[in-house]
């Protein structure tokens, strides 16, 4: 059998050891490879230093990862925006799905205002707002869309997972933001947006929720495992 080269897998943040799923992350990296097969290697690519593409060149797939406020917000924009446009399997939970609806917003919506409440709070065109009750170490039901990529990794259209989040998109601008290639896979208990897929992409979802955390009980995240495999058919 021929050997298959390692995945490269970018870990766009600002590595913080007392971040929970920071330390969930390589651990969930670790069980996935082992389920999937696959040799896999990261590296924490922190935001300061991402002022141009030349450094994501190299990977197999992206995943932005929790921890905003990033210390540079651009850096984490513009990763996301070259997974998005290049064709990189792409992975954001927590700060990385509020970075990647903010990308979509800017880059592809046209909304240049397009701002992060927690950095920019009194935007006019503030994206991202204080959820009505913060999921900080909360484990809630999710409803998945039928044939998305989600539902597929998990295999069933209902999952329960945990969070660390105070902010969520804007309802004001929720109806807009997924008319077009945006499309909401995954809502909560109460109706909320907690997942996207973008179309006409081979992988590029993004949850509220930490999929990751799973693996700090030894569990294998269906969401971490199917990333791998669409870096794996990334790979040349």
């Amino acid at each position: 059998m021929e050997k298959q080269h390692p995945l490269n897998i970018a870990l766009v943040g600002d590595y913080d050891p007392q971040i929970t799923a920071h330390r969930a992350i390589p651990l969930a990296l670790e069980l996935a490879g082992r389920q999937t097969g696959h040799d896999i290697r990261f590296q924490w690519l922190a935001t300061n230093g991402l002022v141009d593409d030349t450094l994501l060149n190299d990977f197999d797939g992206v995943w932005c990862v929790p921890g905003s406020p990033y210390q540079n917000e651009e850096g984490a924009l513009r990763a996301i925006r070259f997974a998005r446009e290049q064709r990189r399997p792409f992975l954001g939970t927590c700060g990385g799905f509020q970075h990647a609806v903010l990308e979509y917003a800017r880059n592809v919506m046209g909304w240049a205002d397009a701002a992060h409440g927690e950095t920019s709070p009194k935007a006019e065109r503030a994206l991202l707002t204080p959820l009505s009750c913060a999921l900080v170490e909360t484990i809630d039901s999710l409803q998945l869309d039928a044939g998305s990529l989600i539902a597929k990794a998990y295999g069933r259209q209902t999952a329960f997972e945990g969070y660390h989040c105070r902010f969520g998109v804007n309802p004001d601008f929720e109806k807009d933001l997924l008319s077009q290639r945006l499309n909401a896979v995954a809502r909560d208990s109460a109706g909320d947006l907690r997942a996207v897929e973008l179309q006409d992409h081979p992988f590029f979802v993004a949850t509220l929720f930490q999929p990751e955390r799973a693996a700090l009980e030894g569990r294998v995240p269906p969401l971490v495992s199917a990333f791998v495999e669409a870096c794996a058919r990334n790979t040349p």
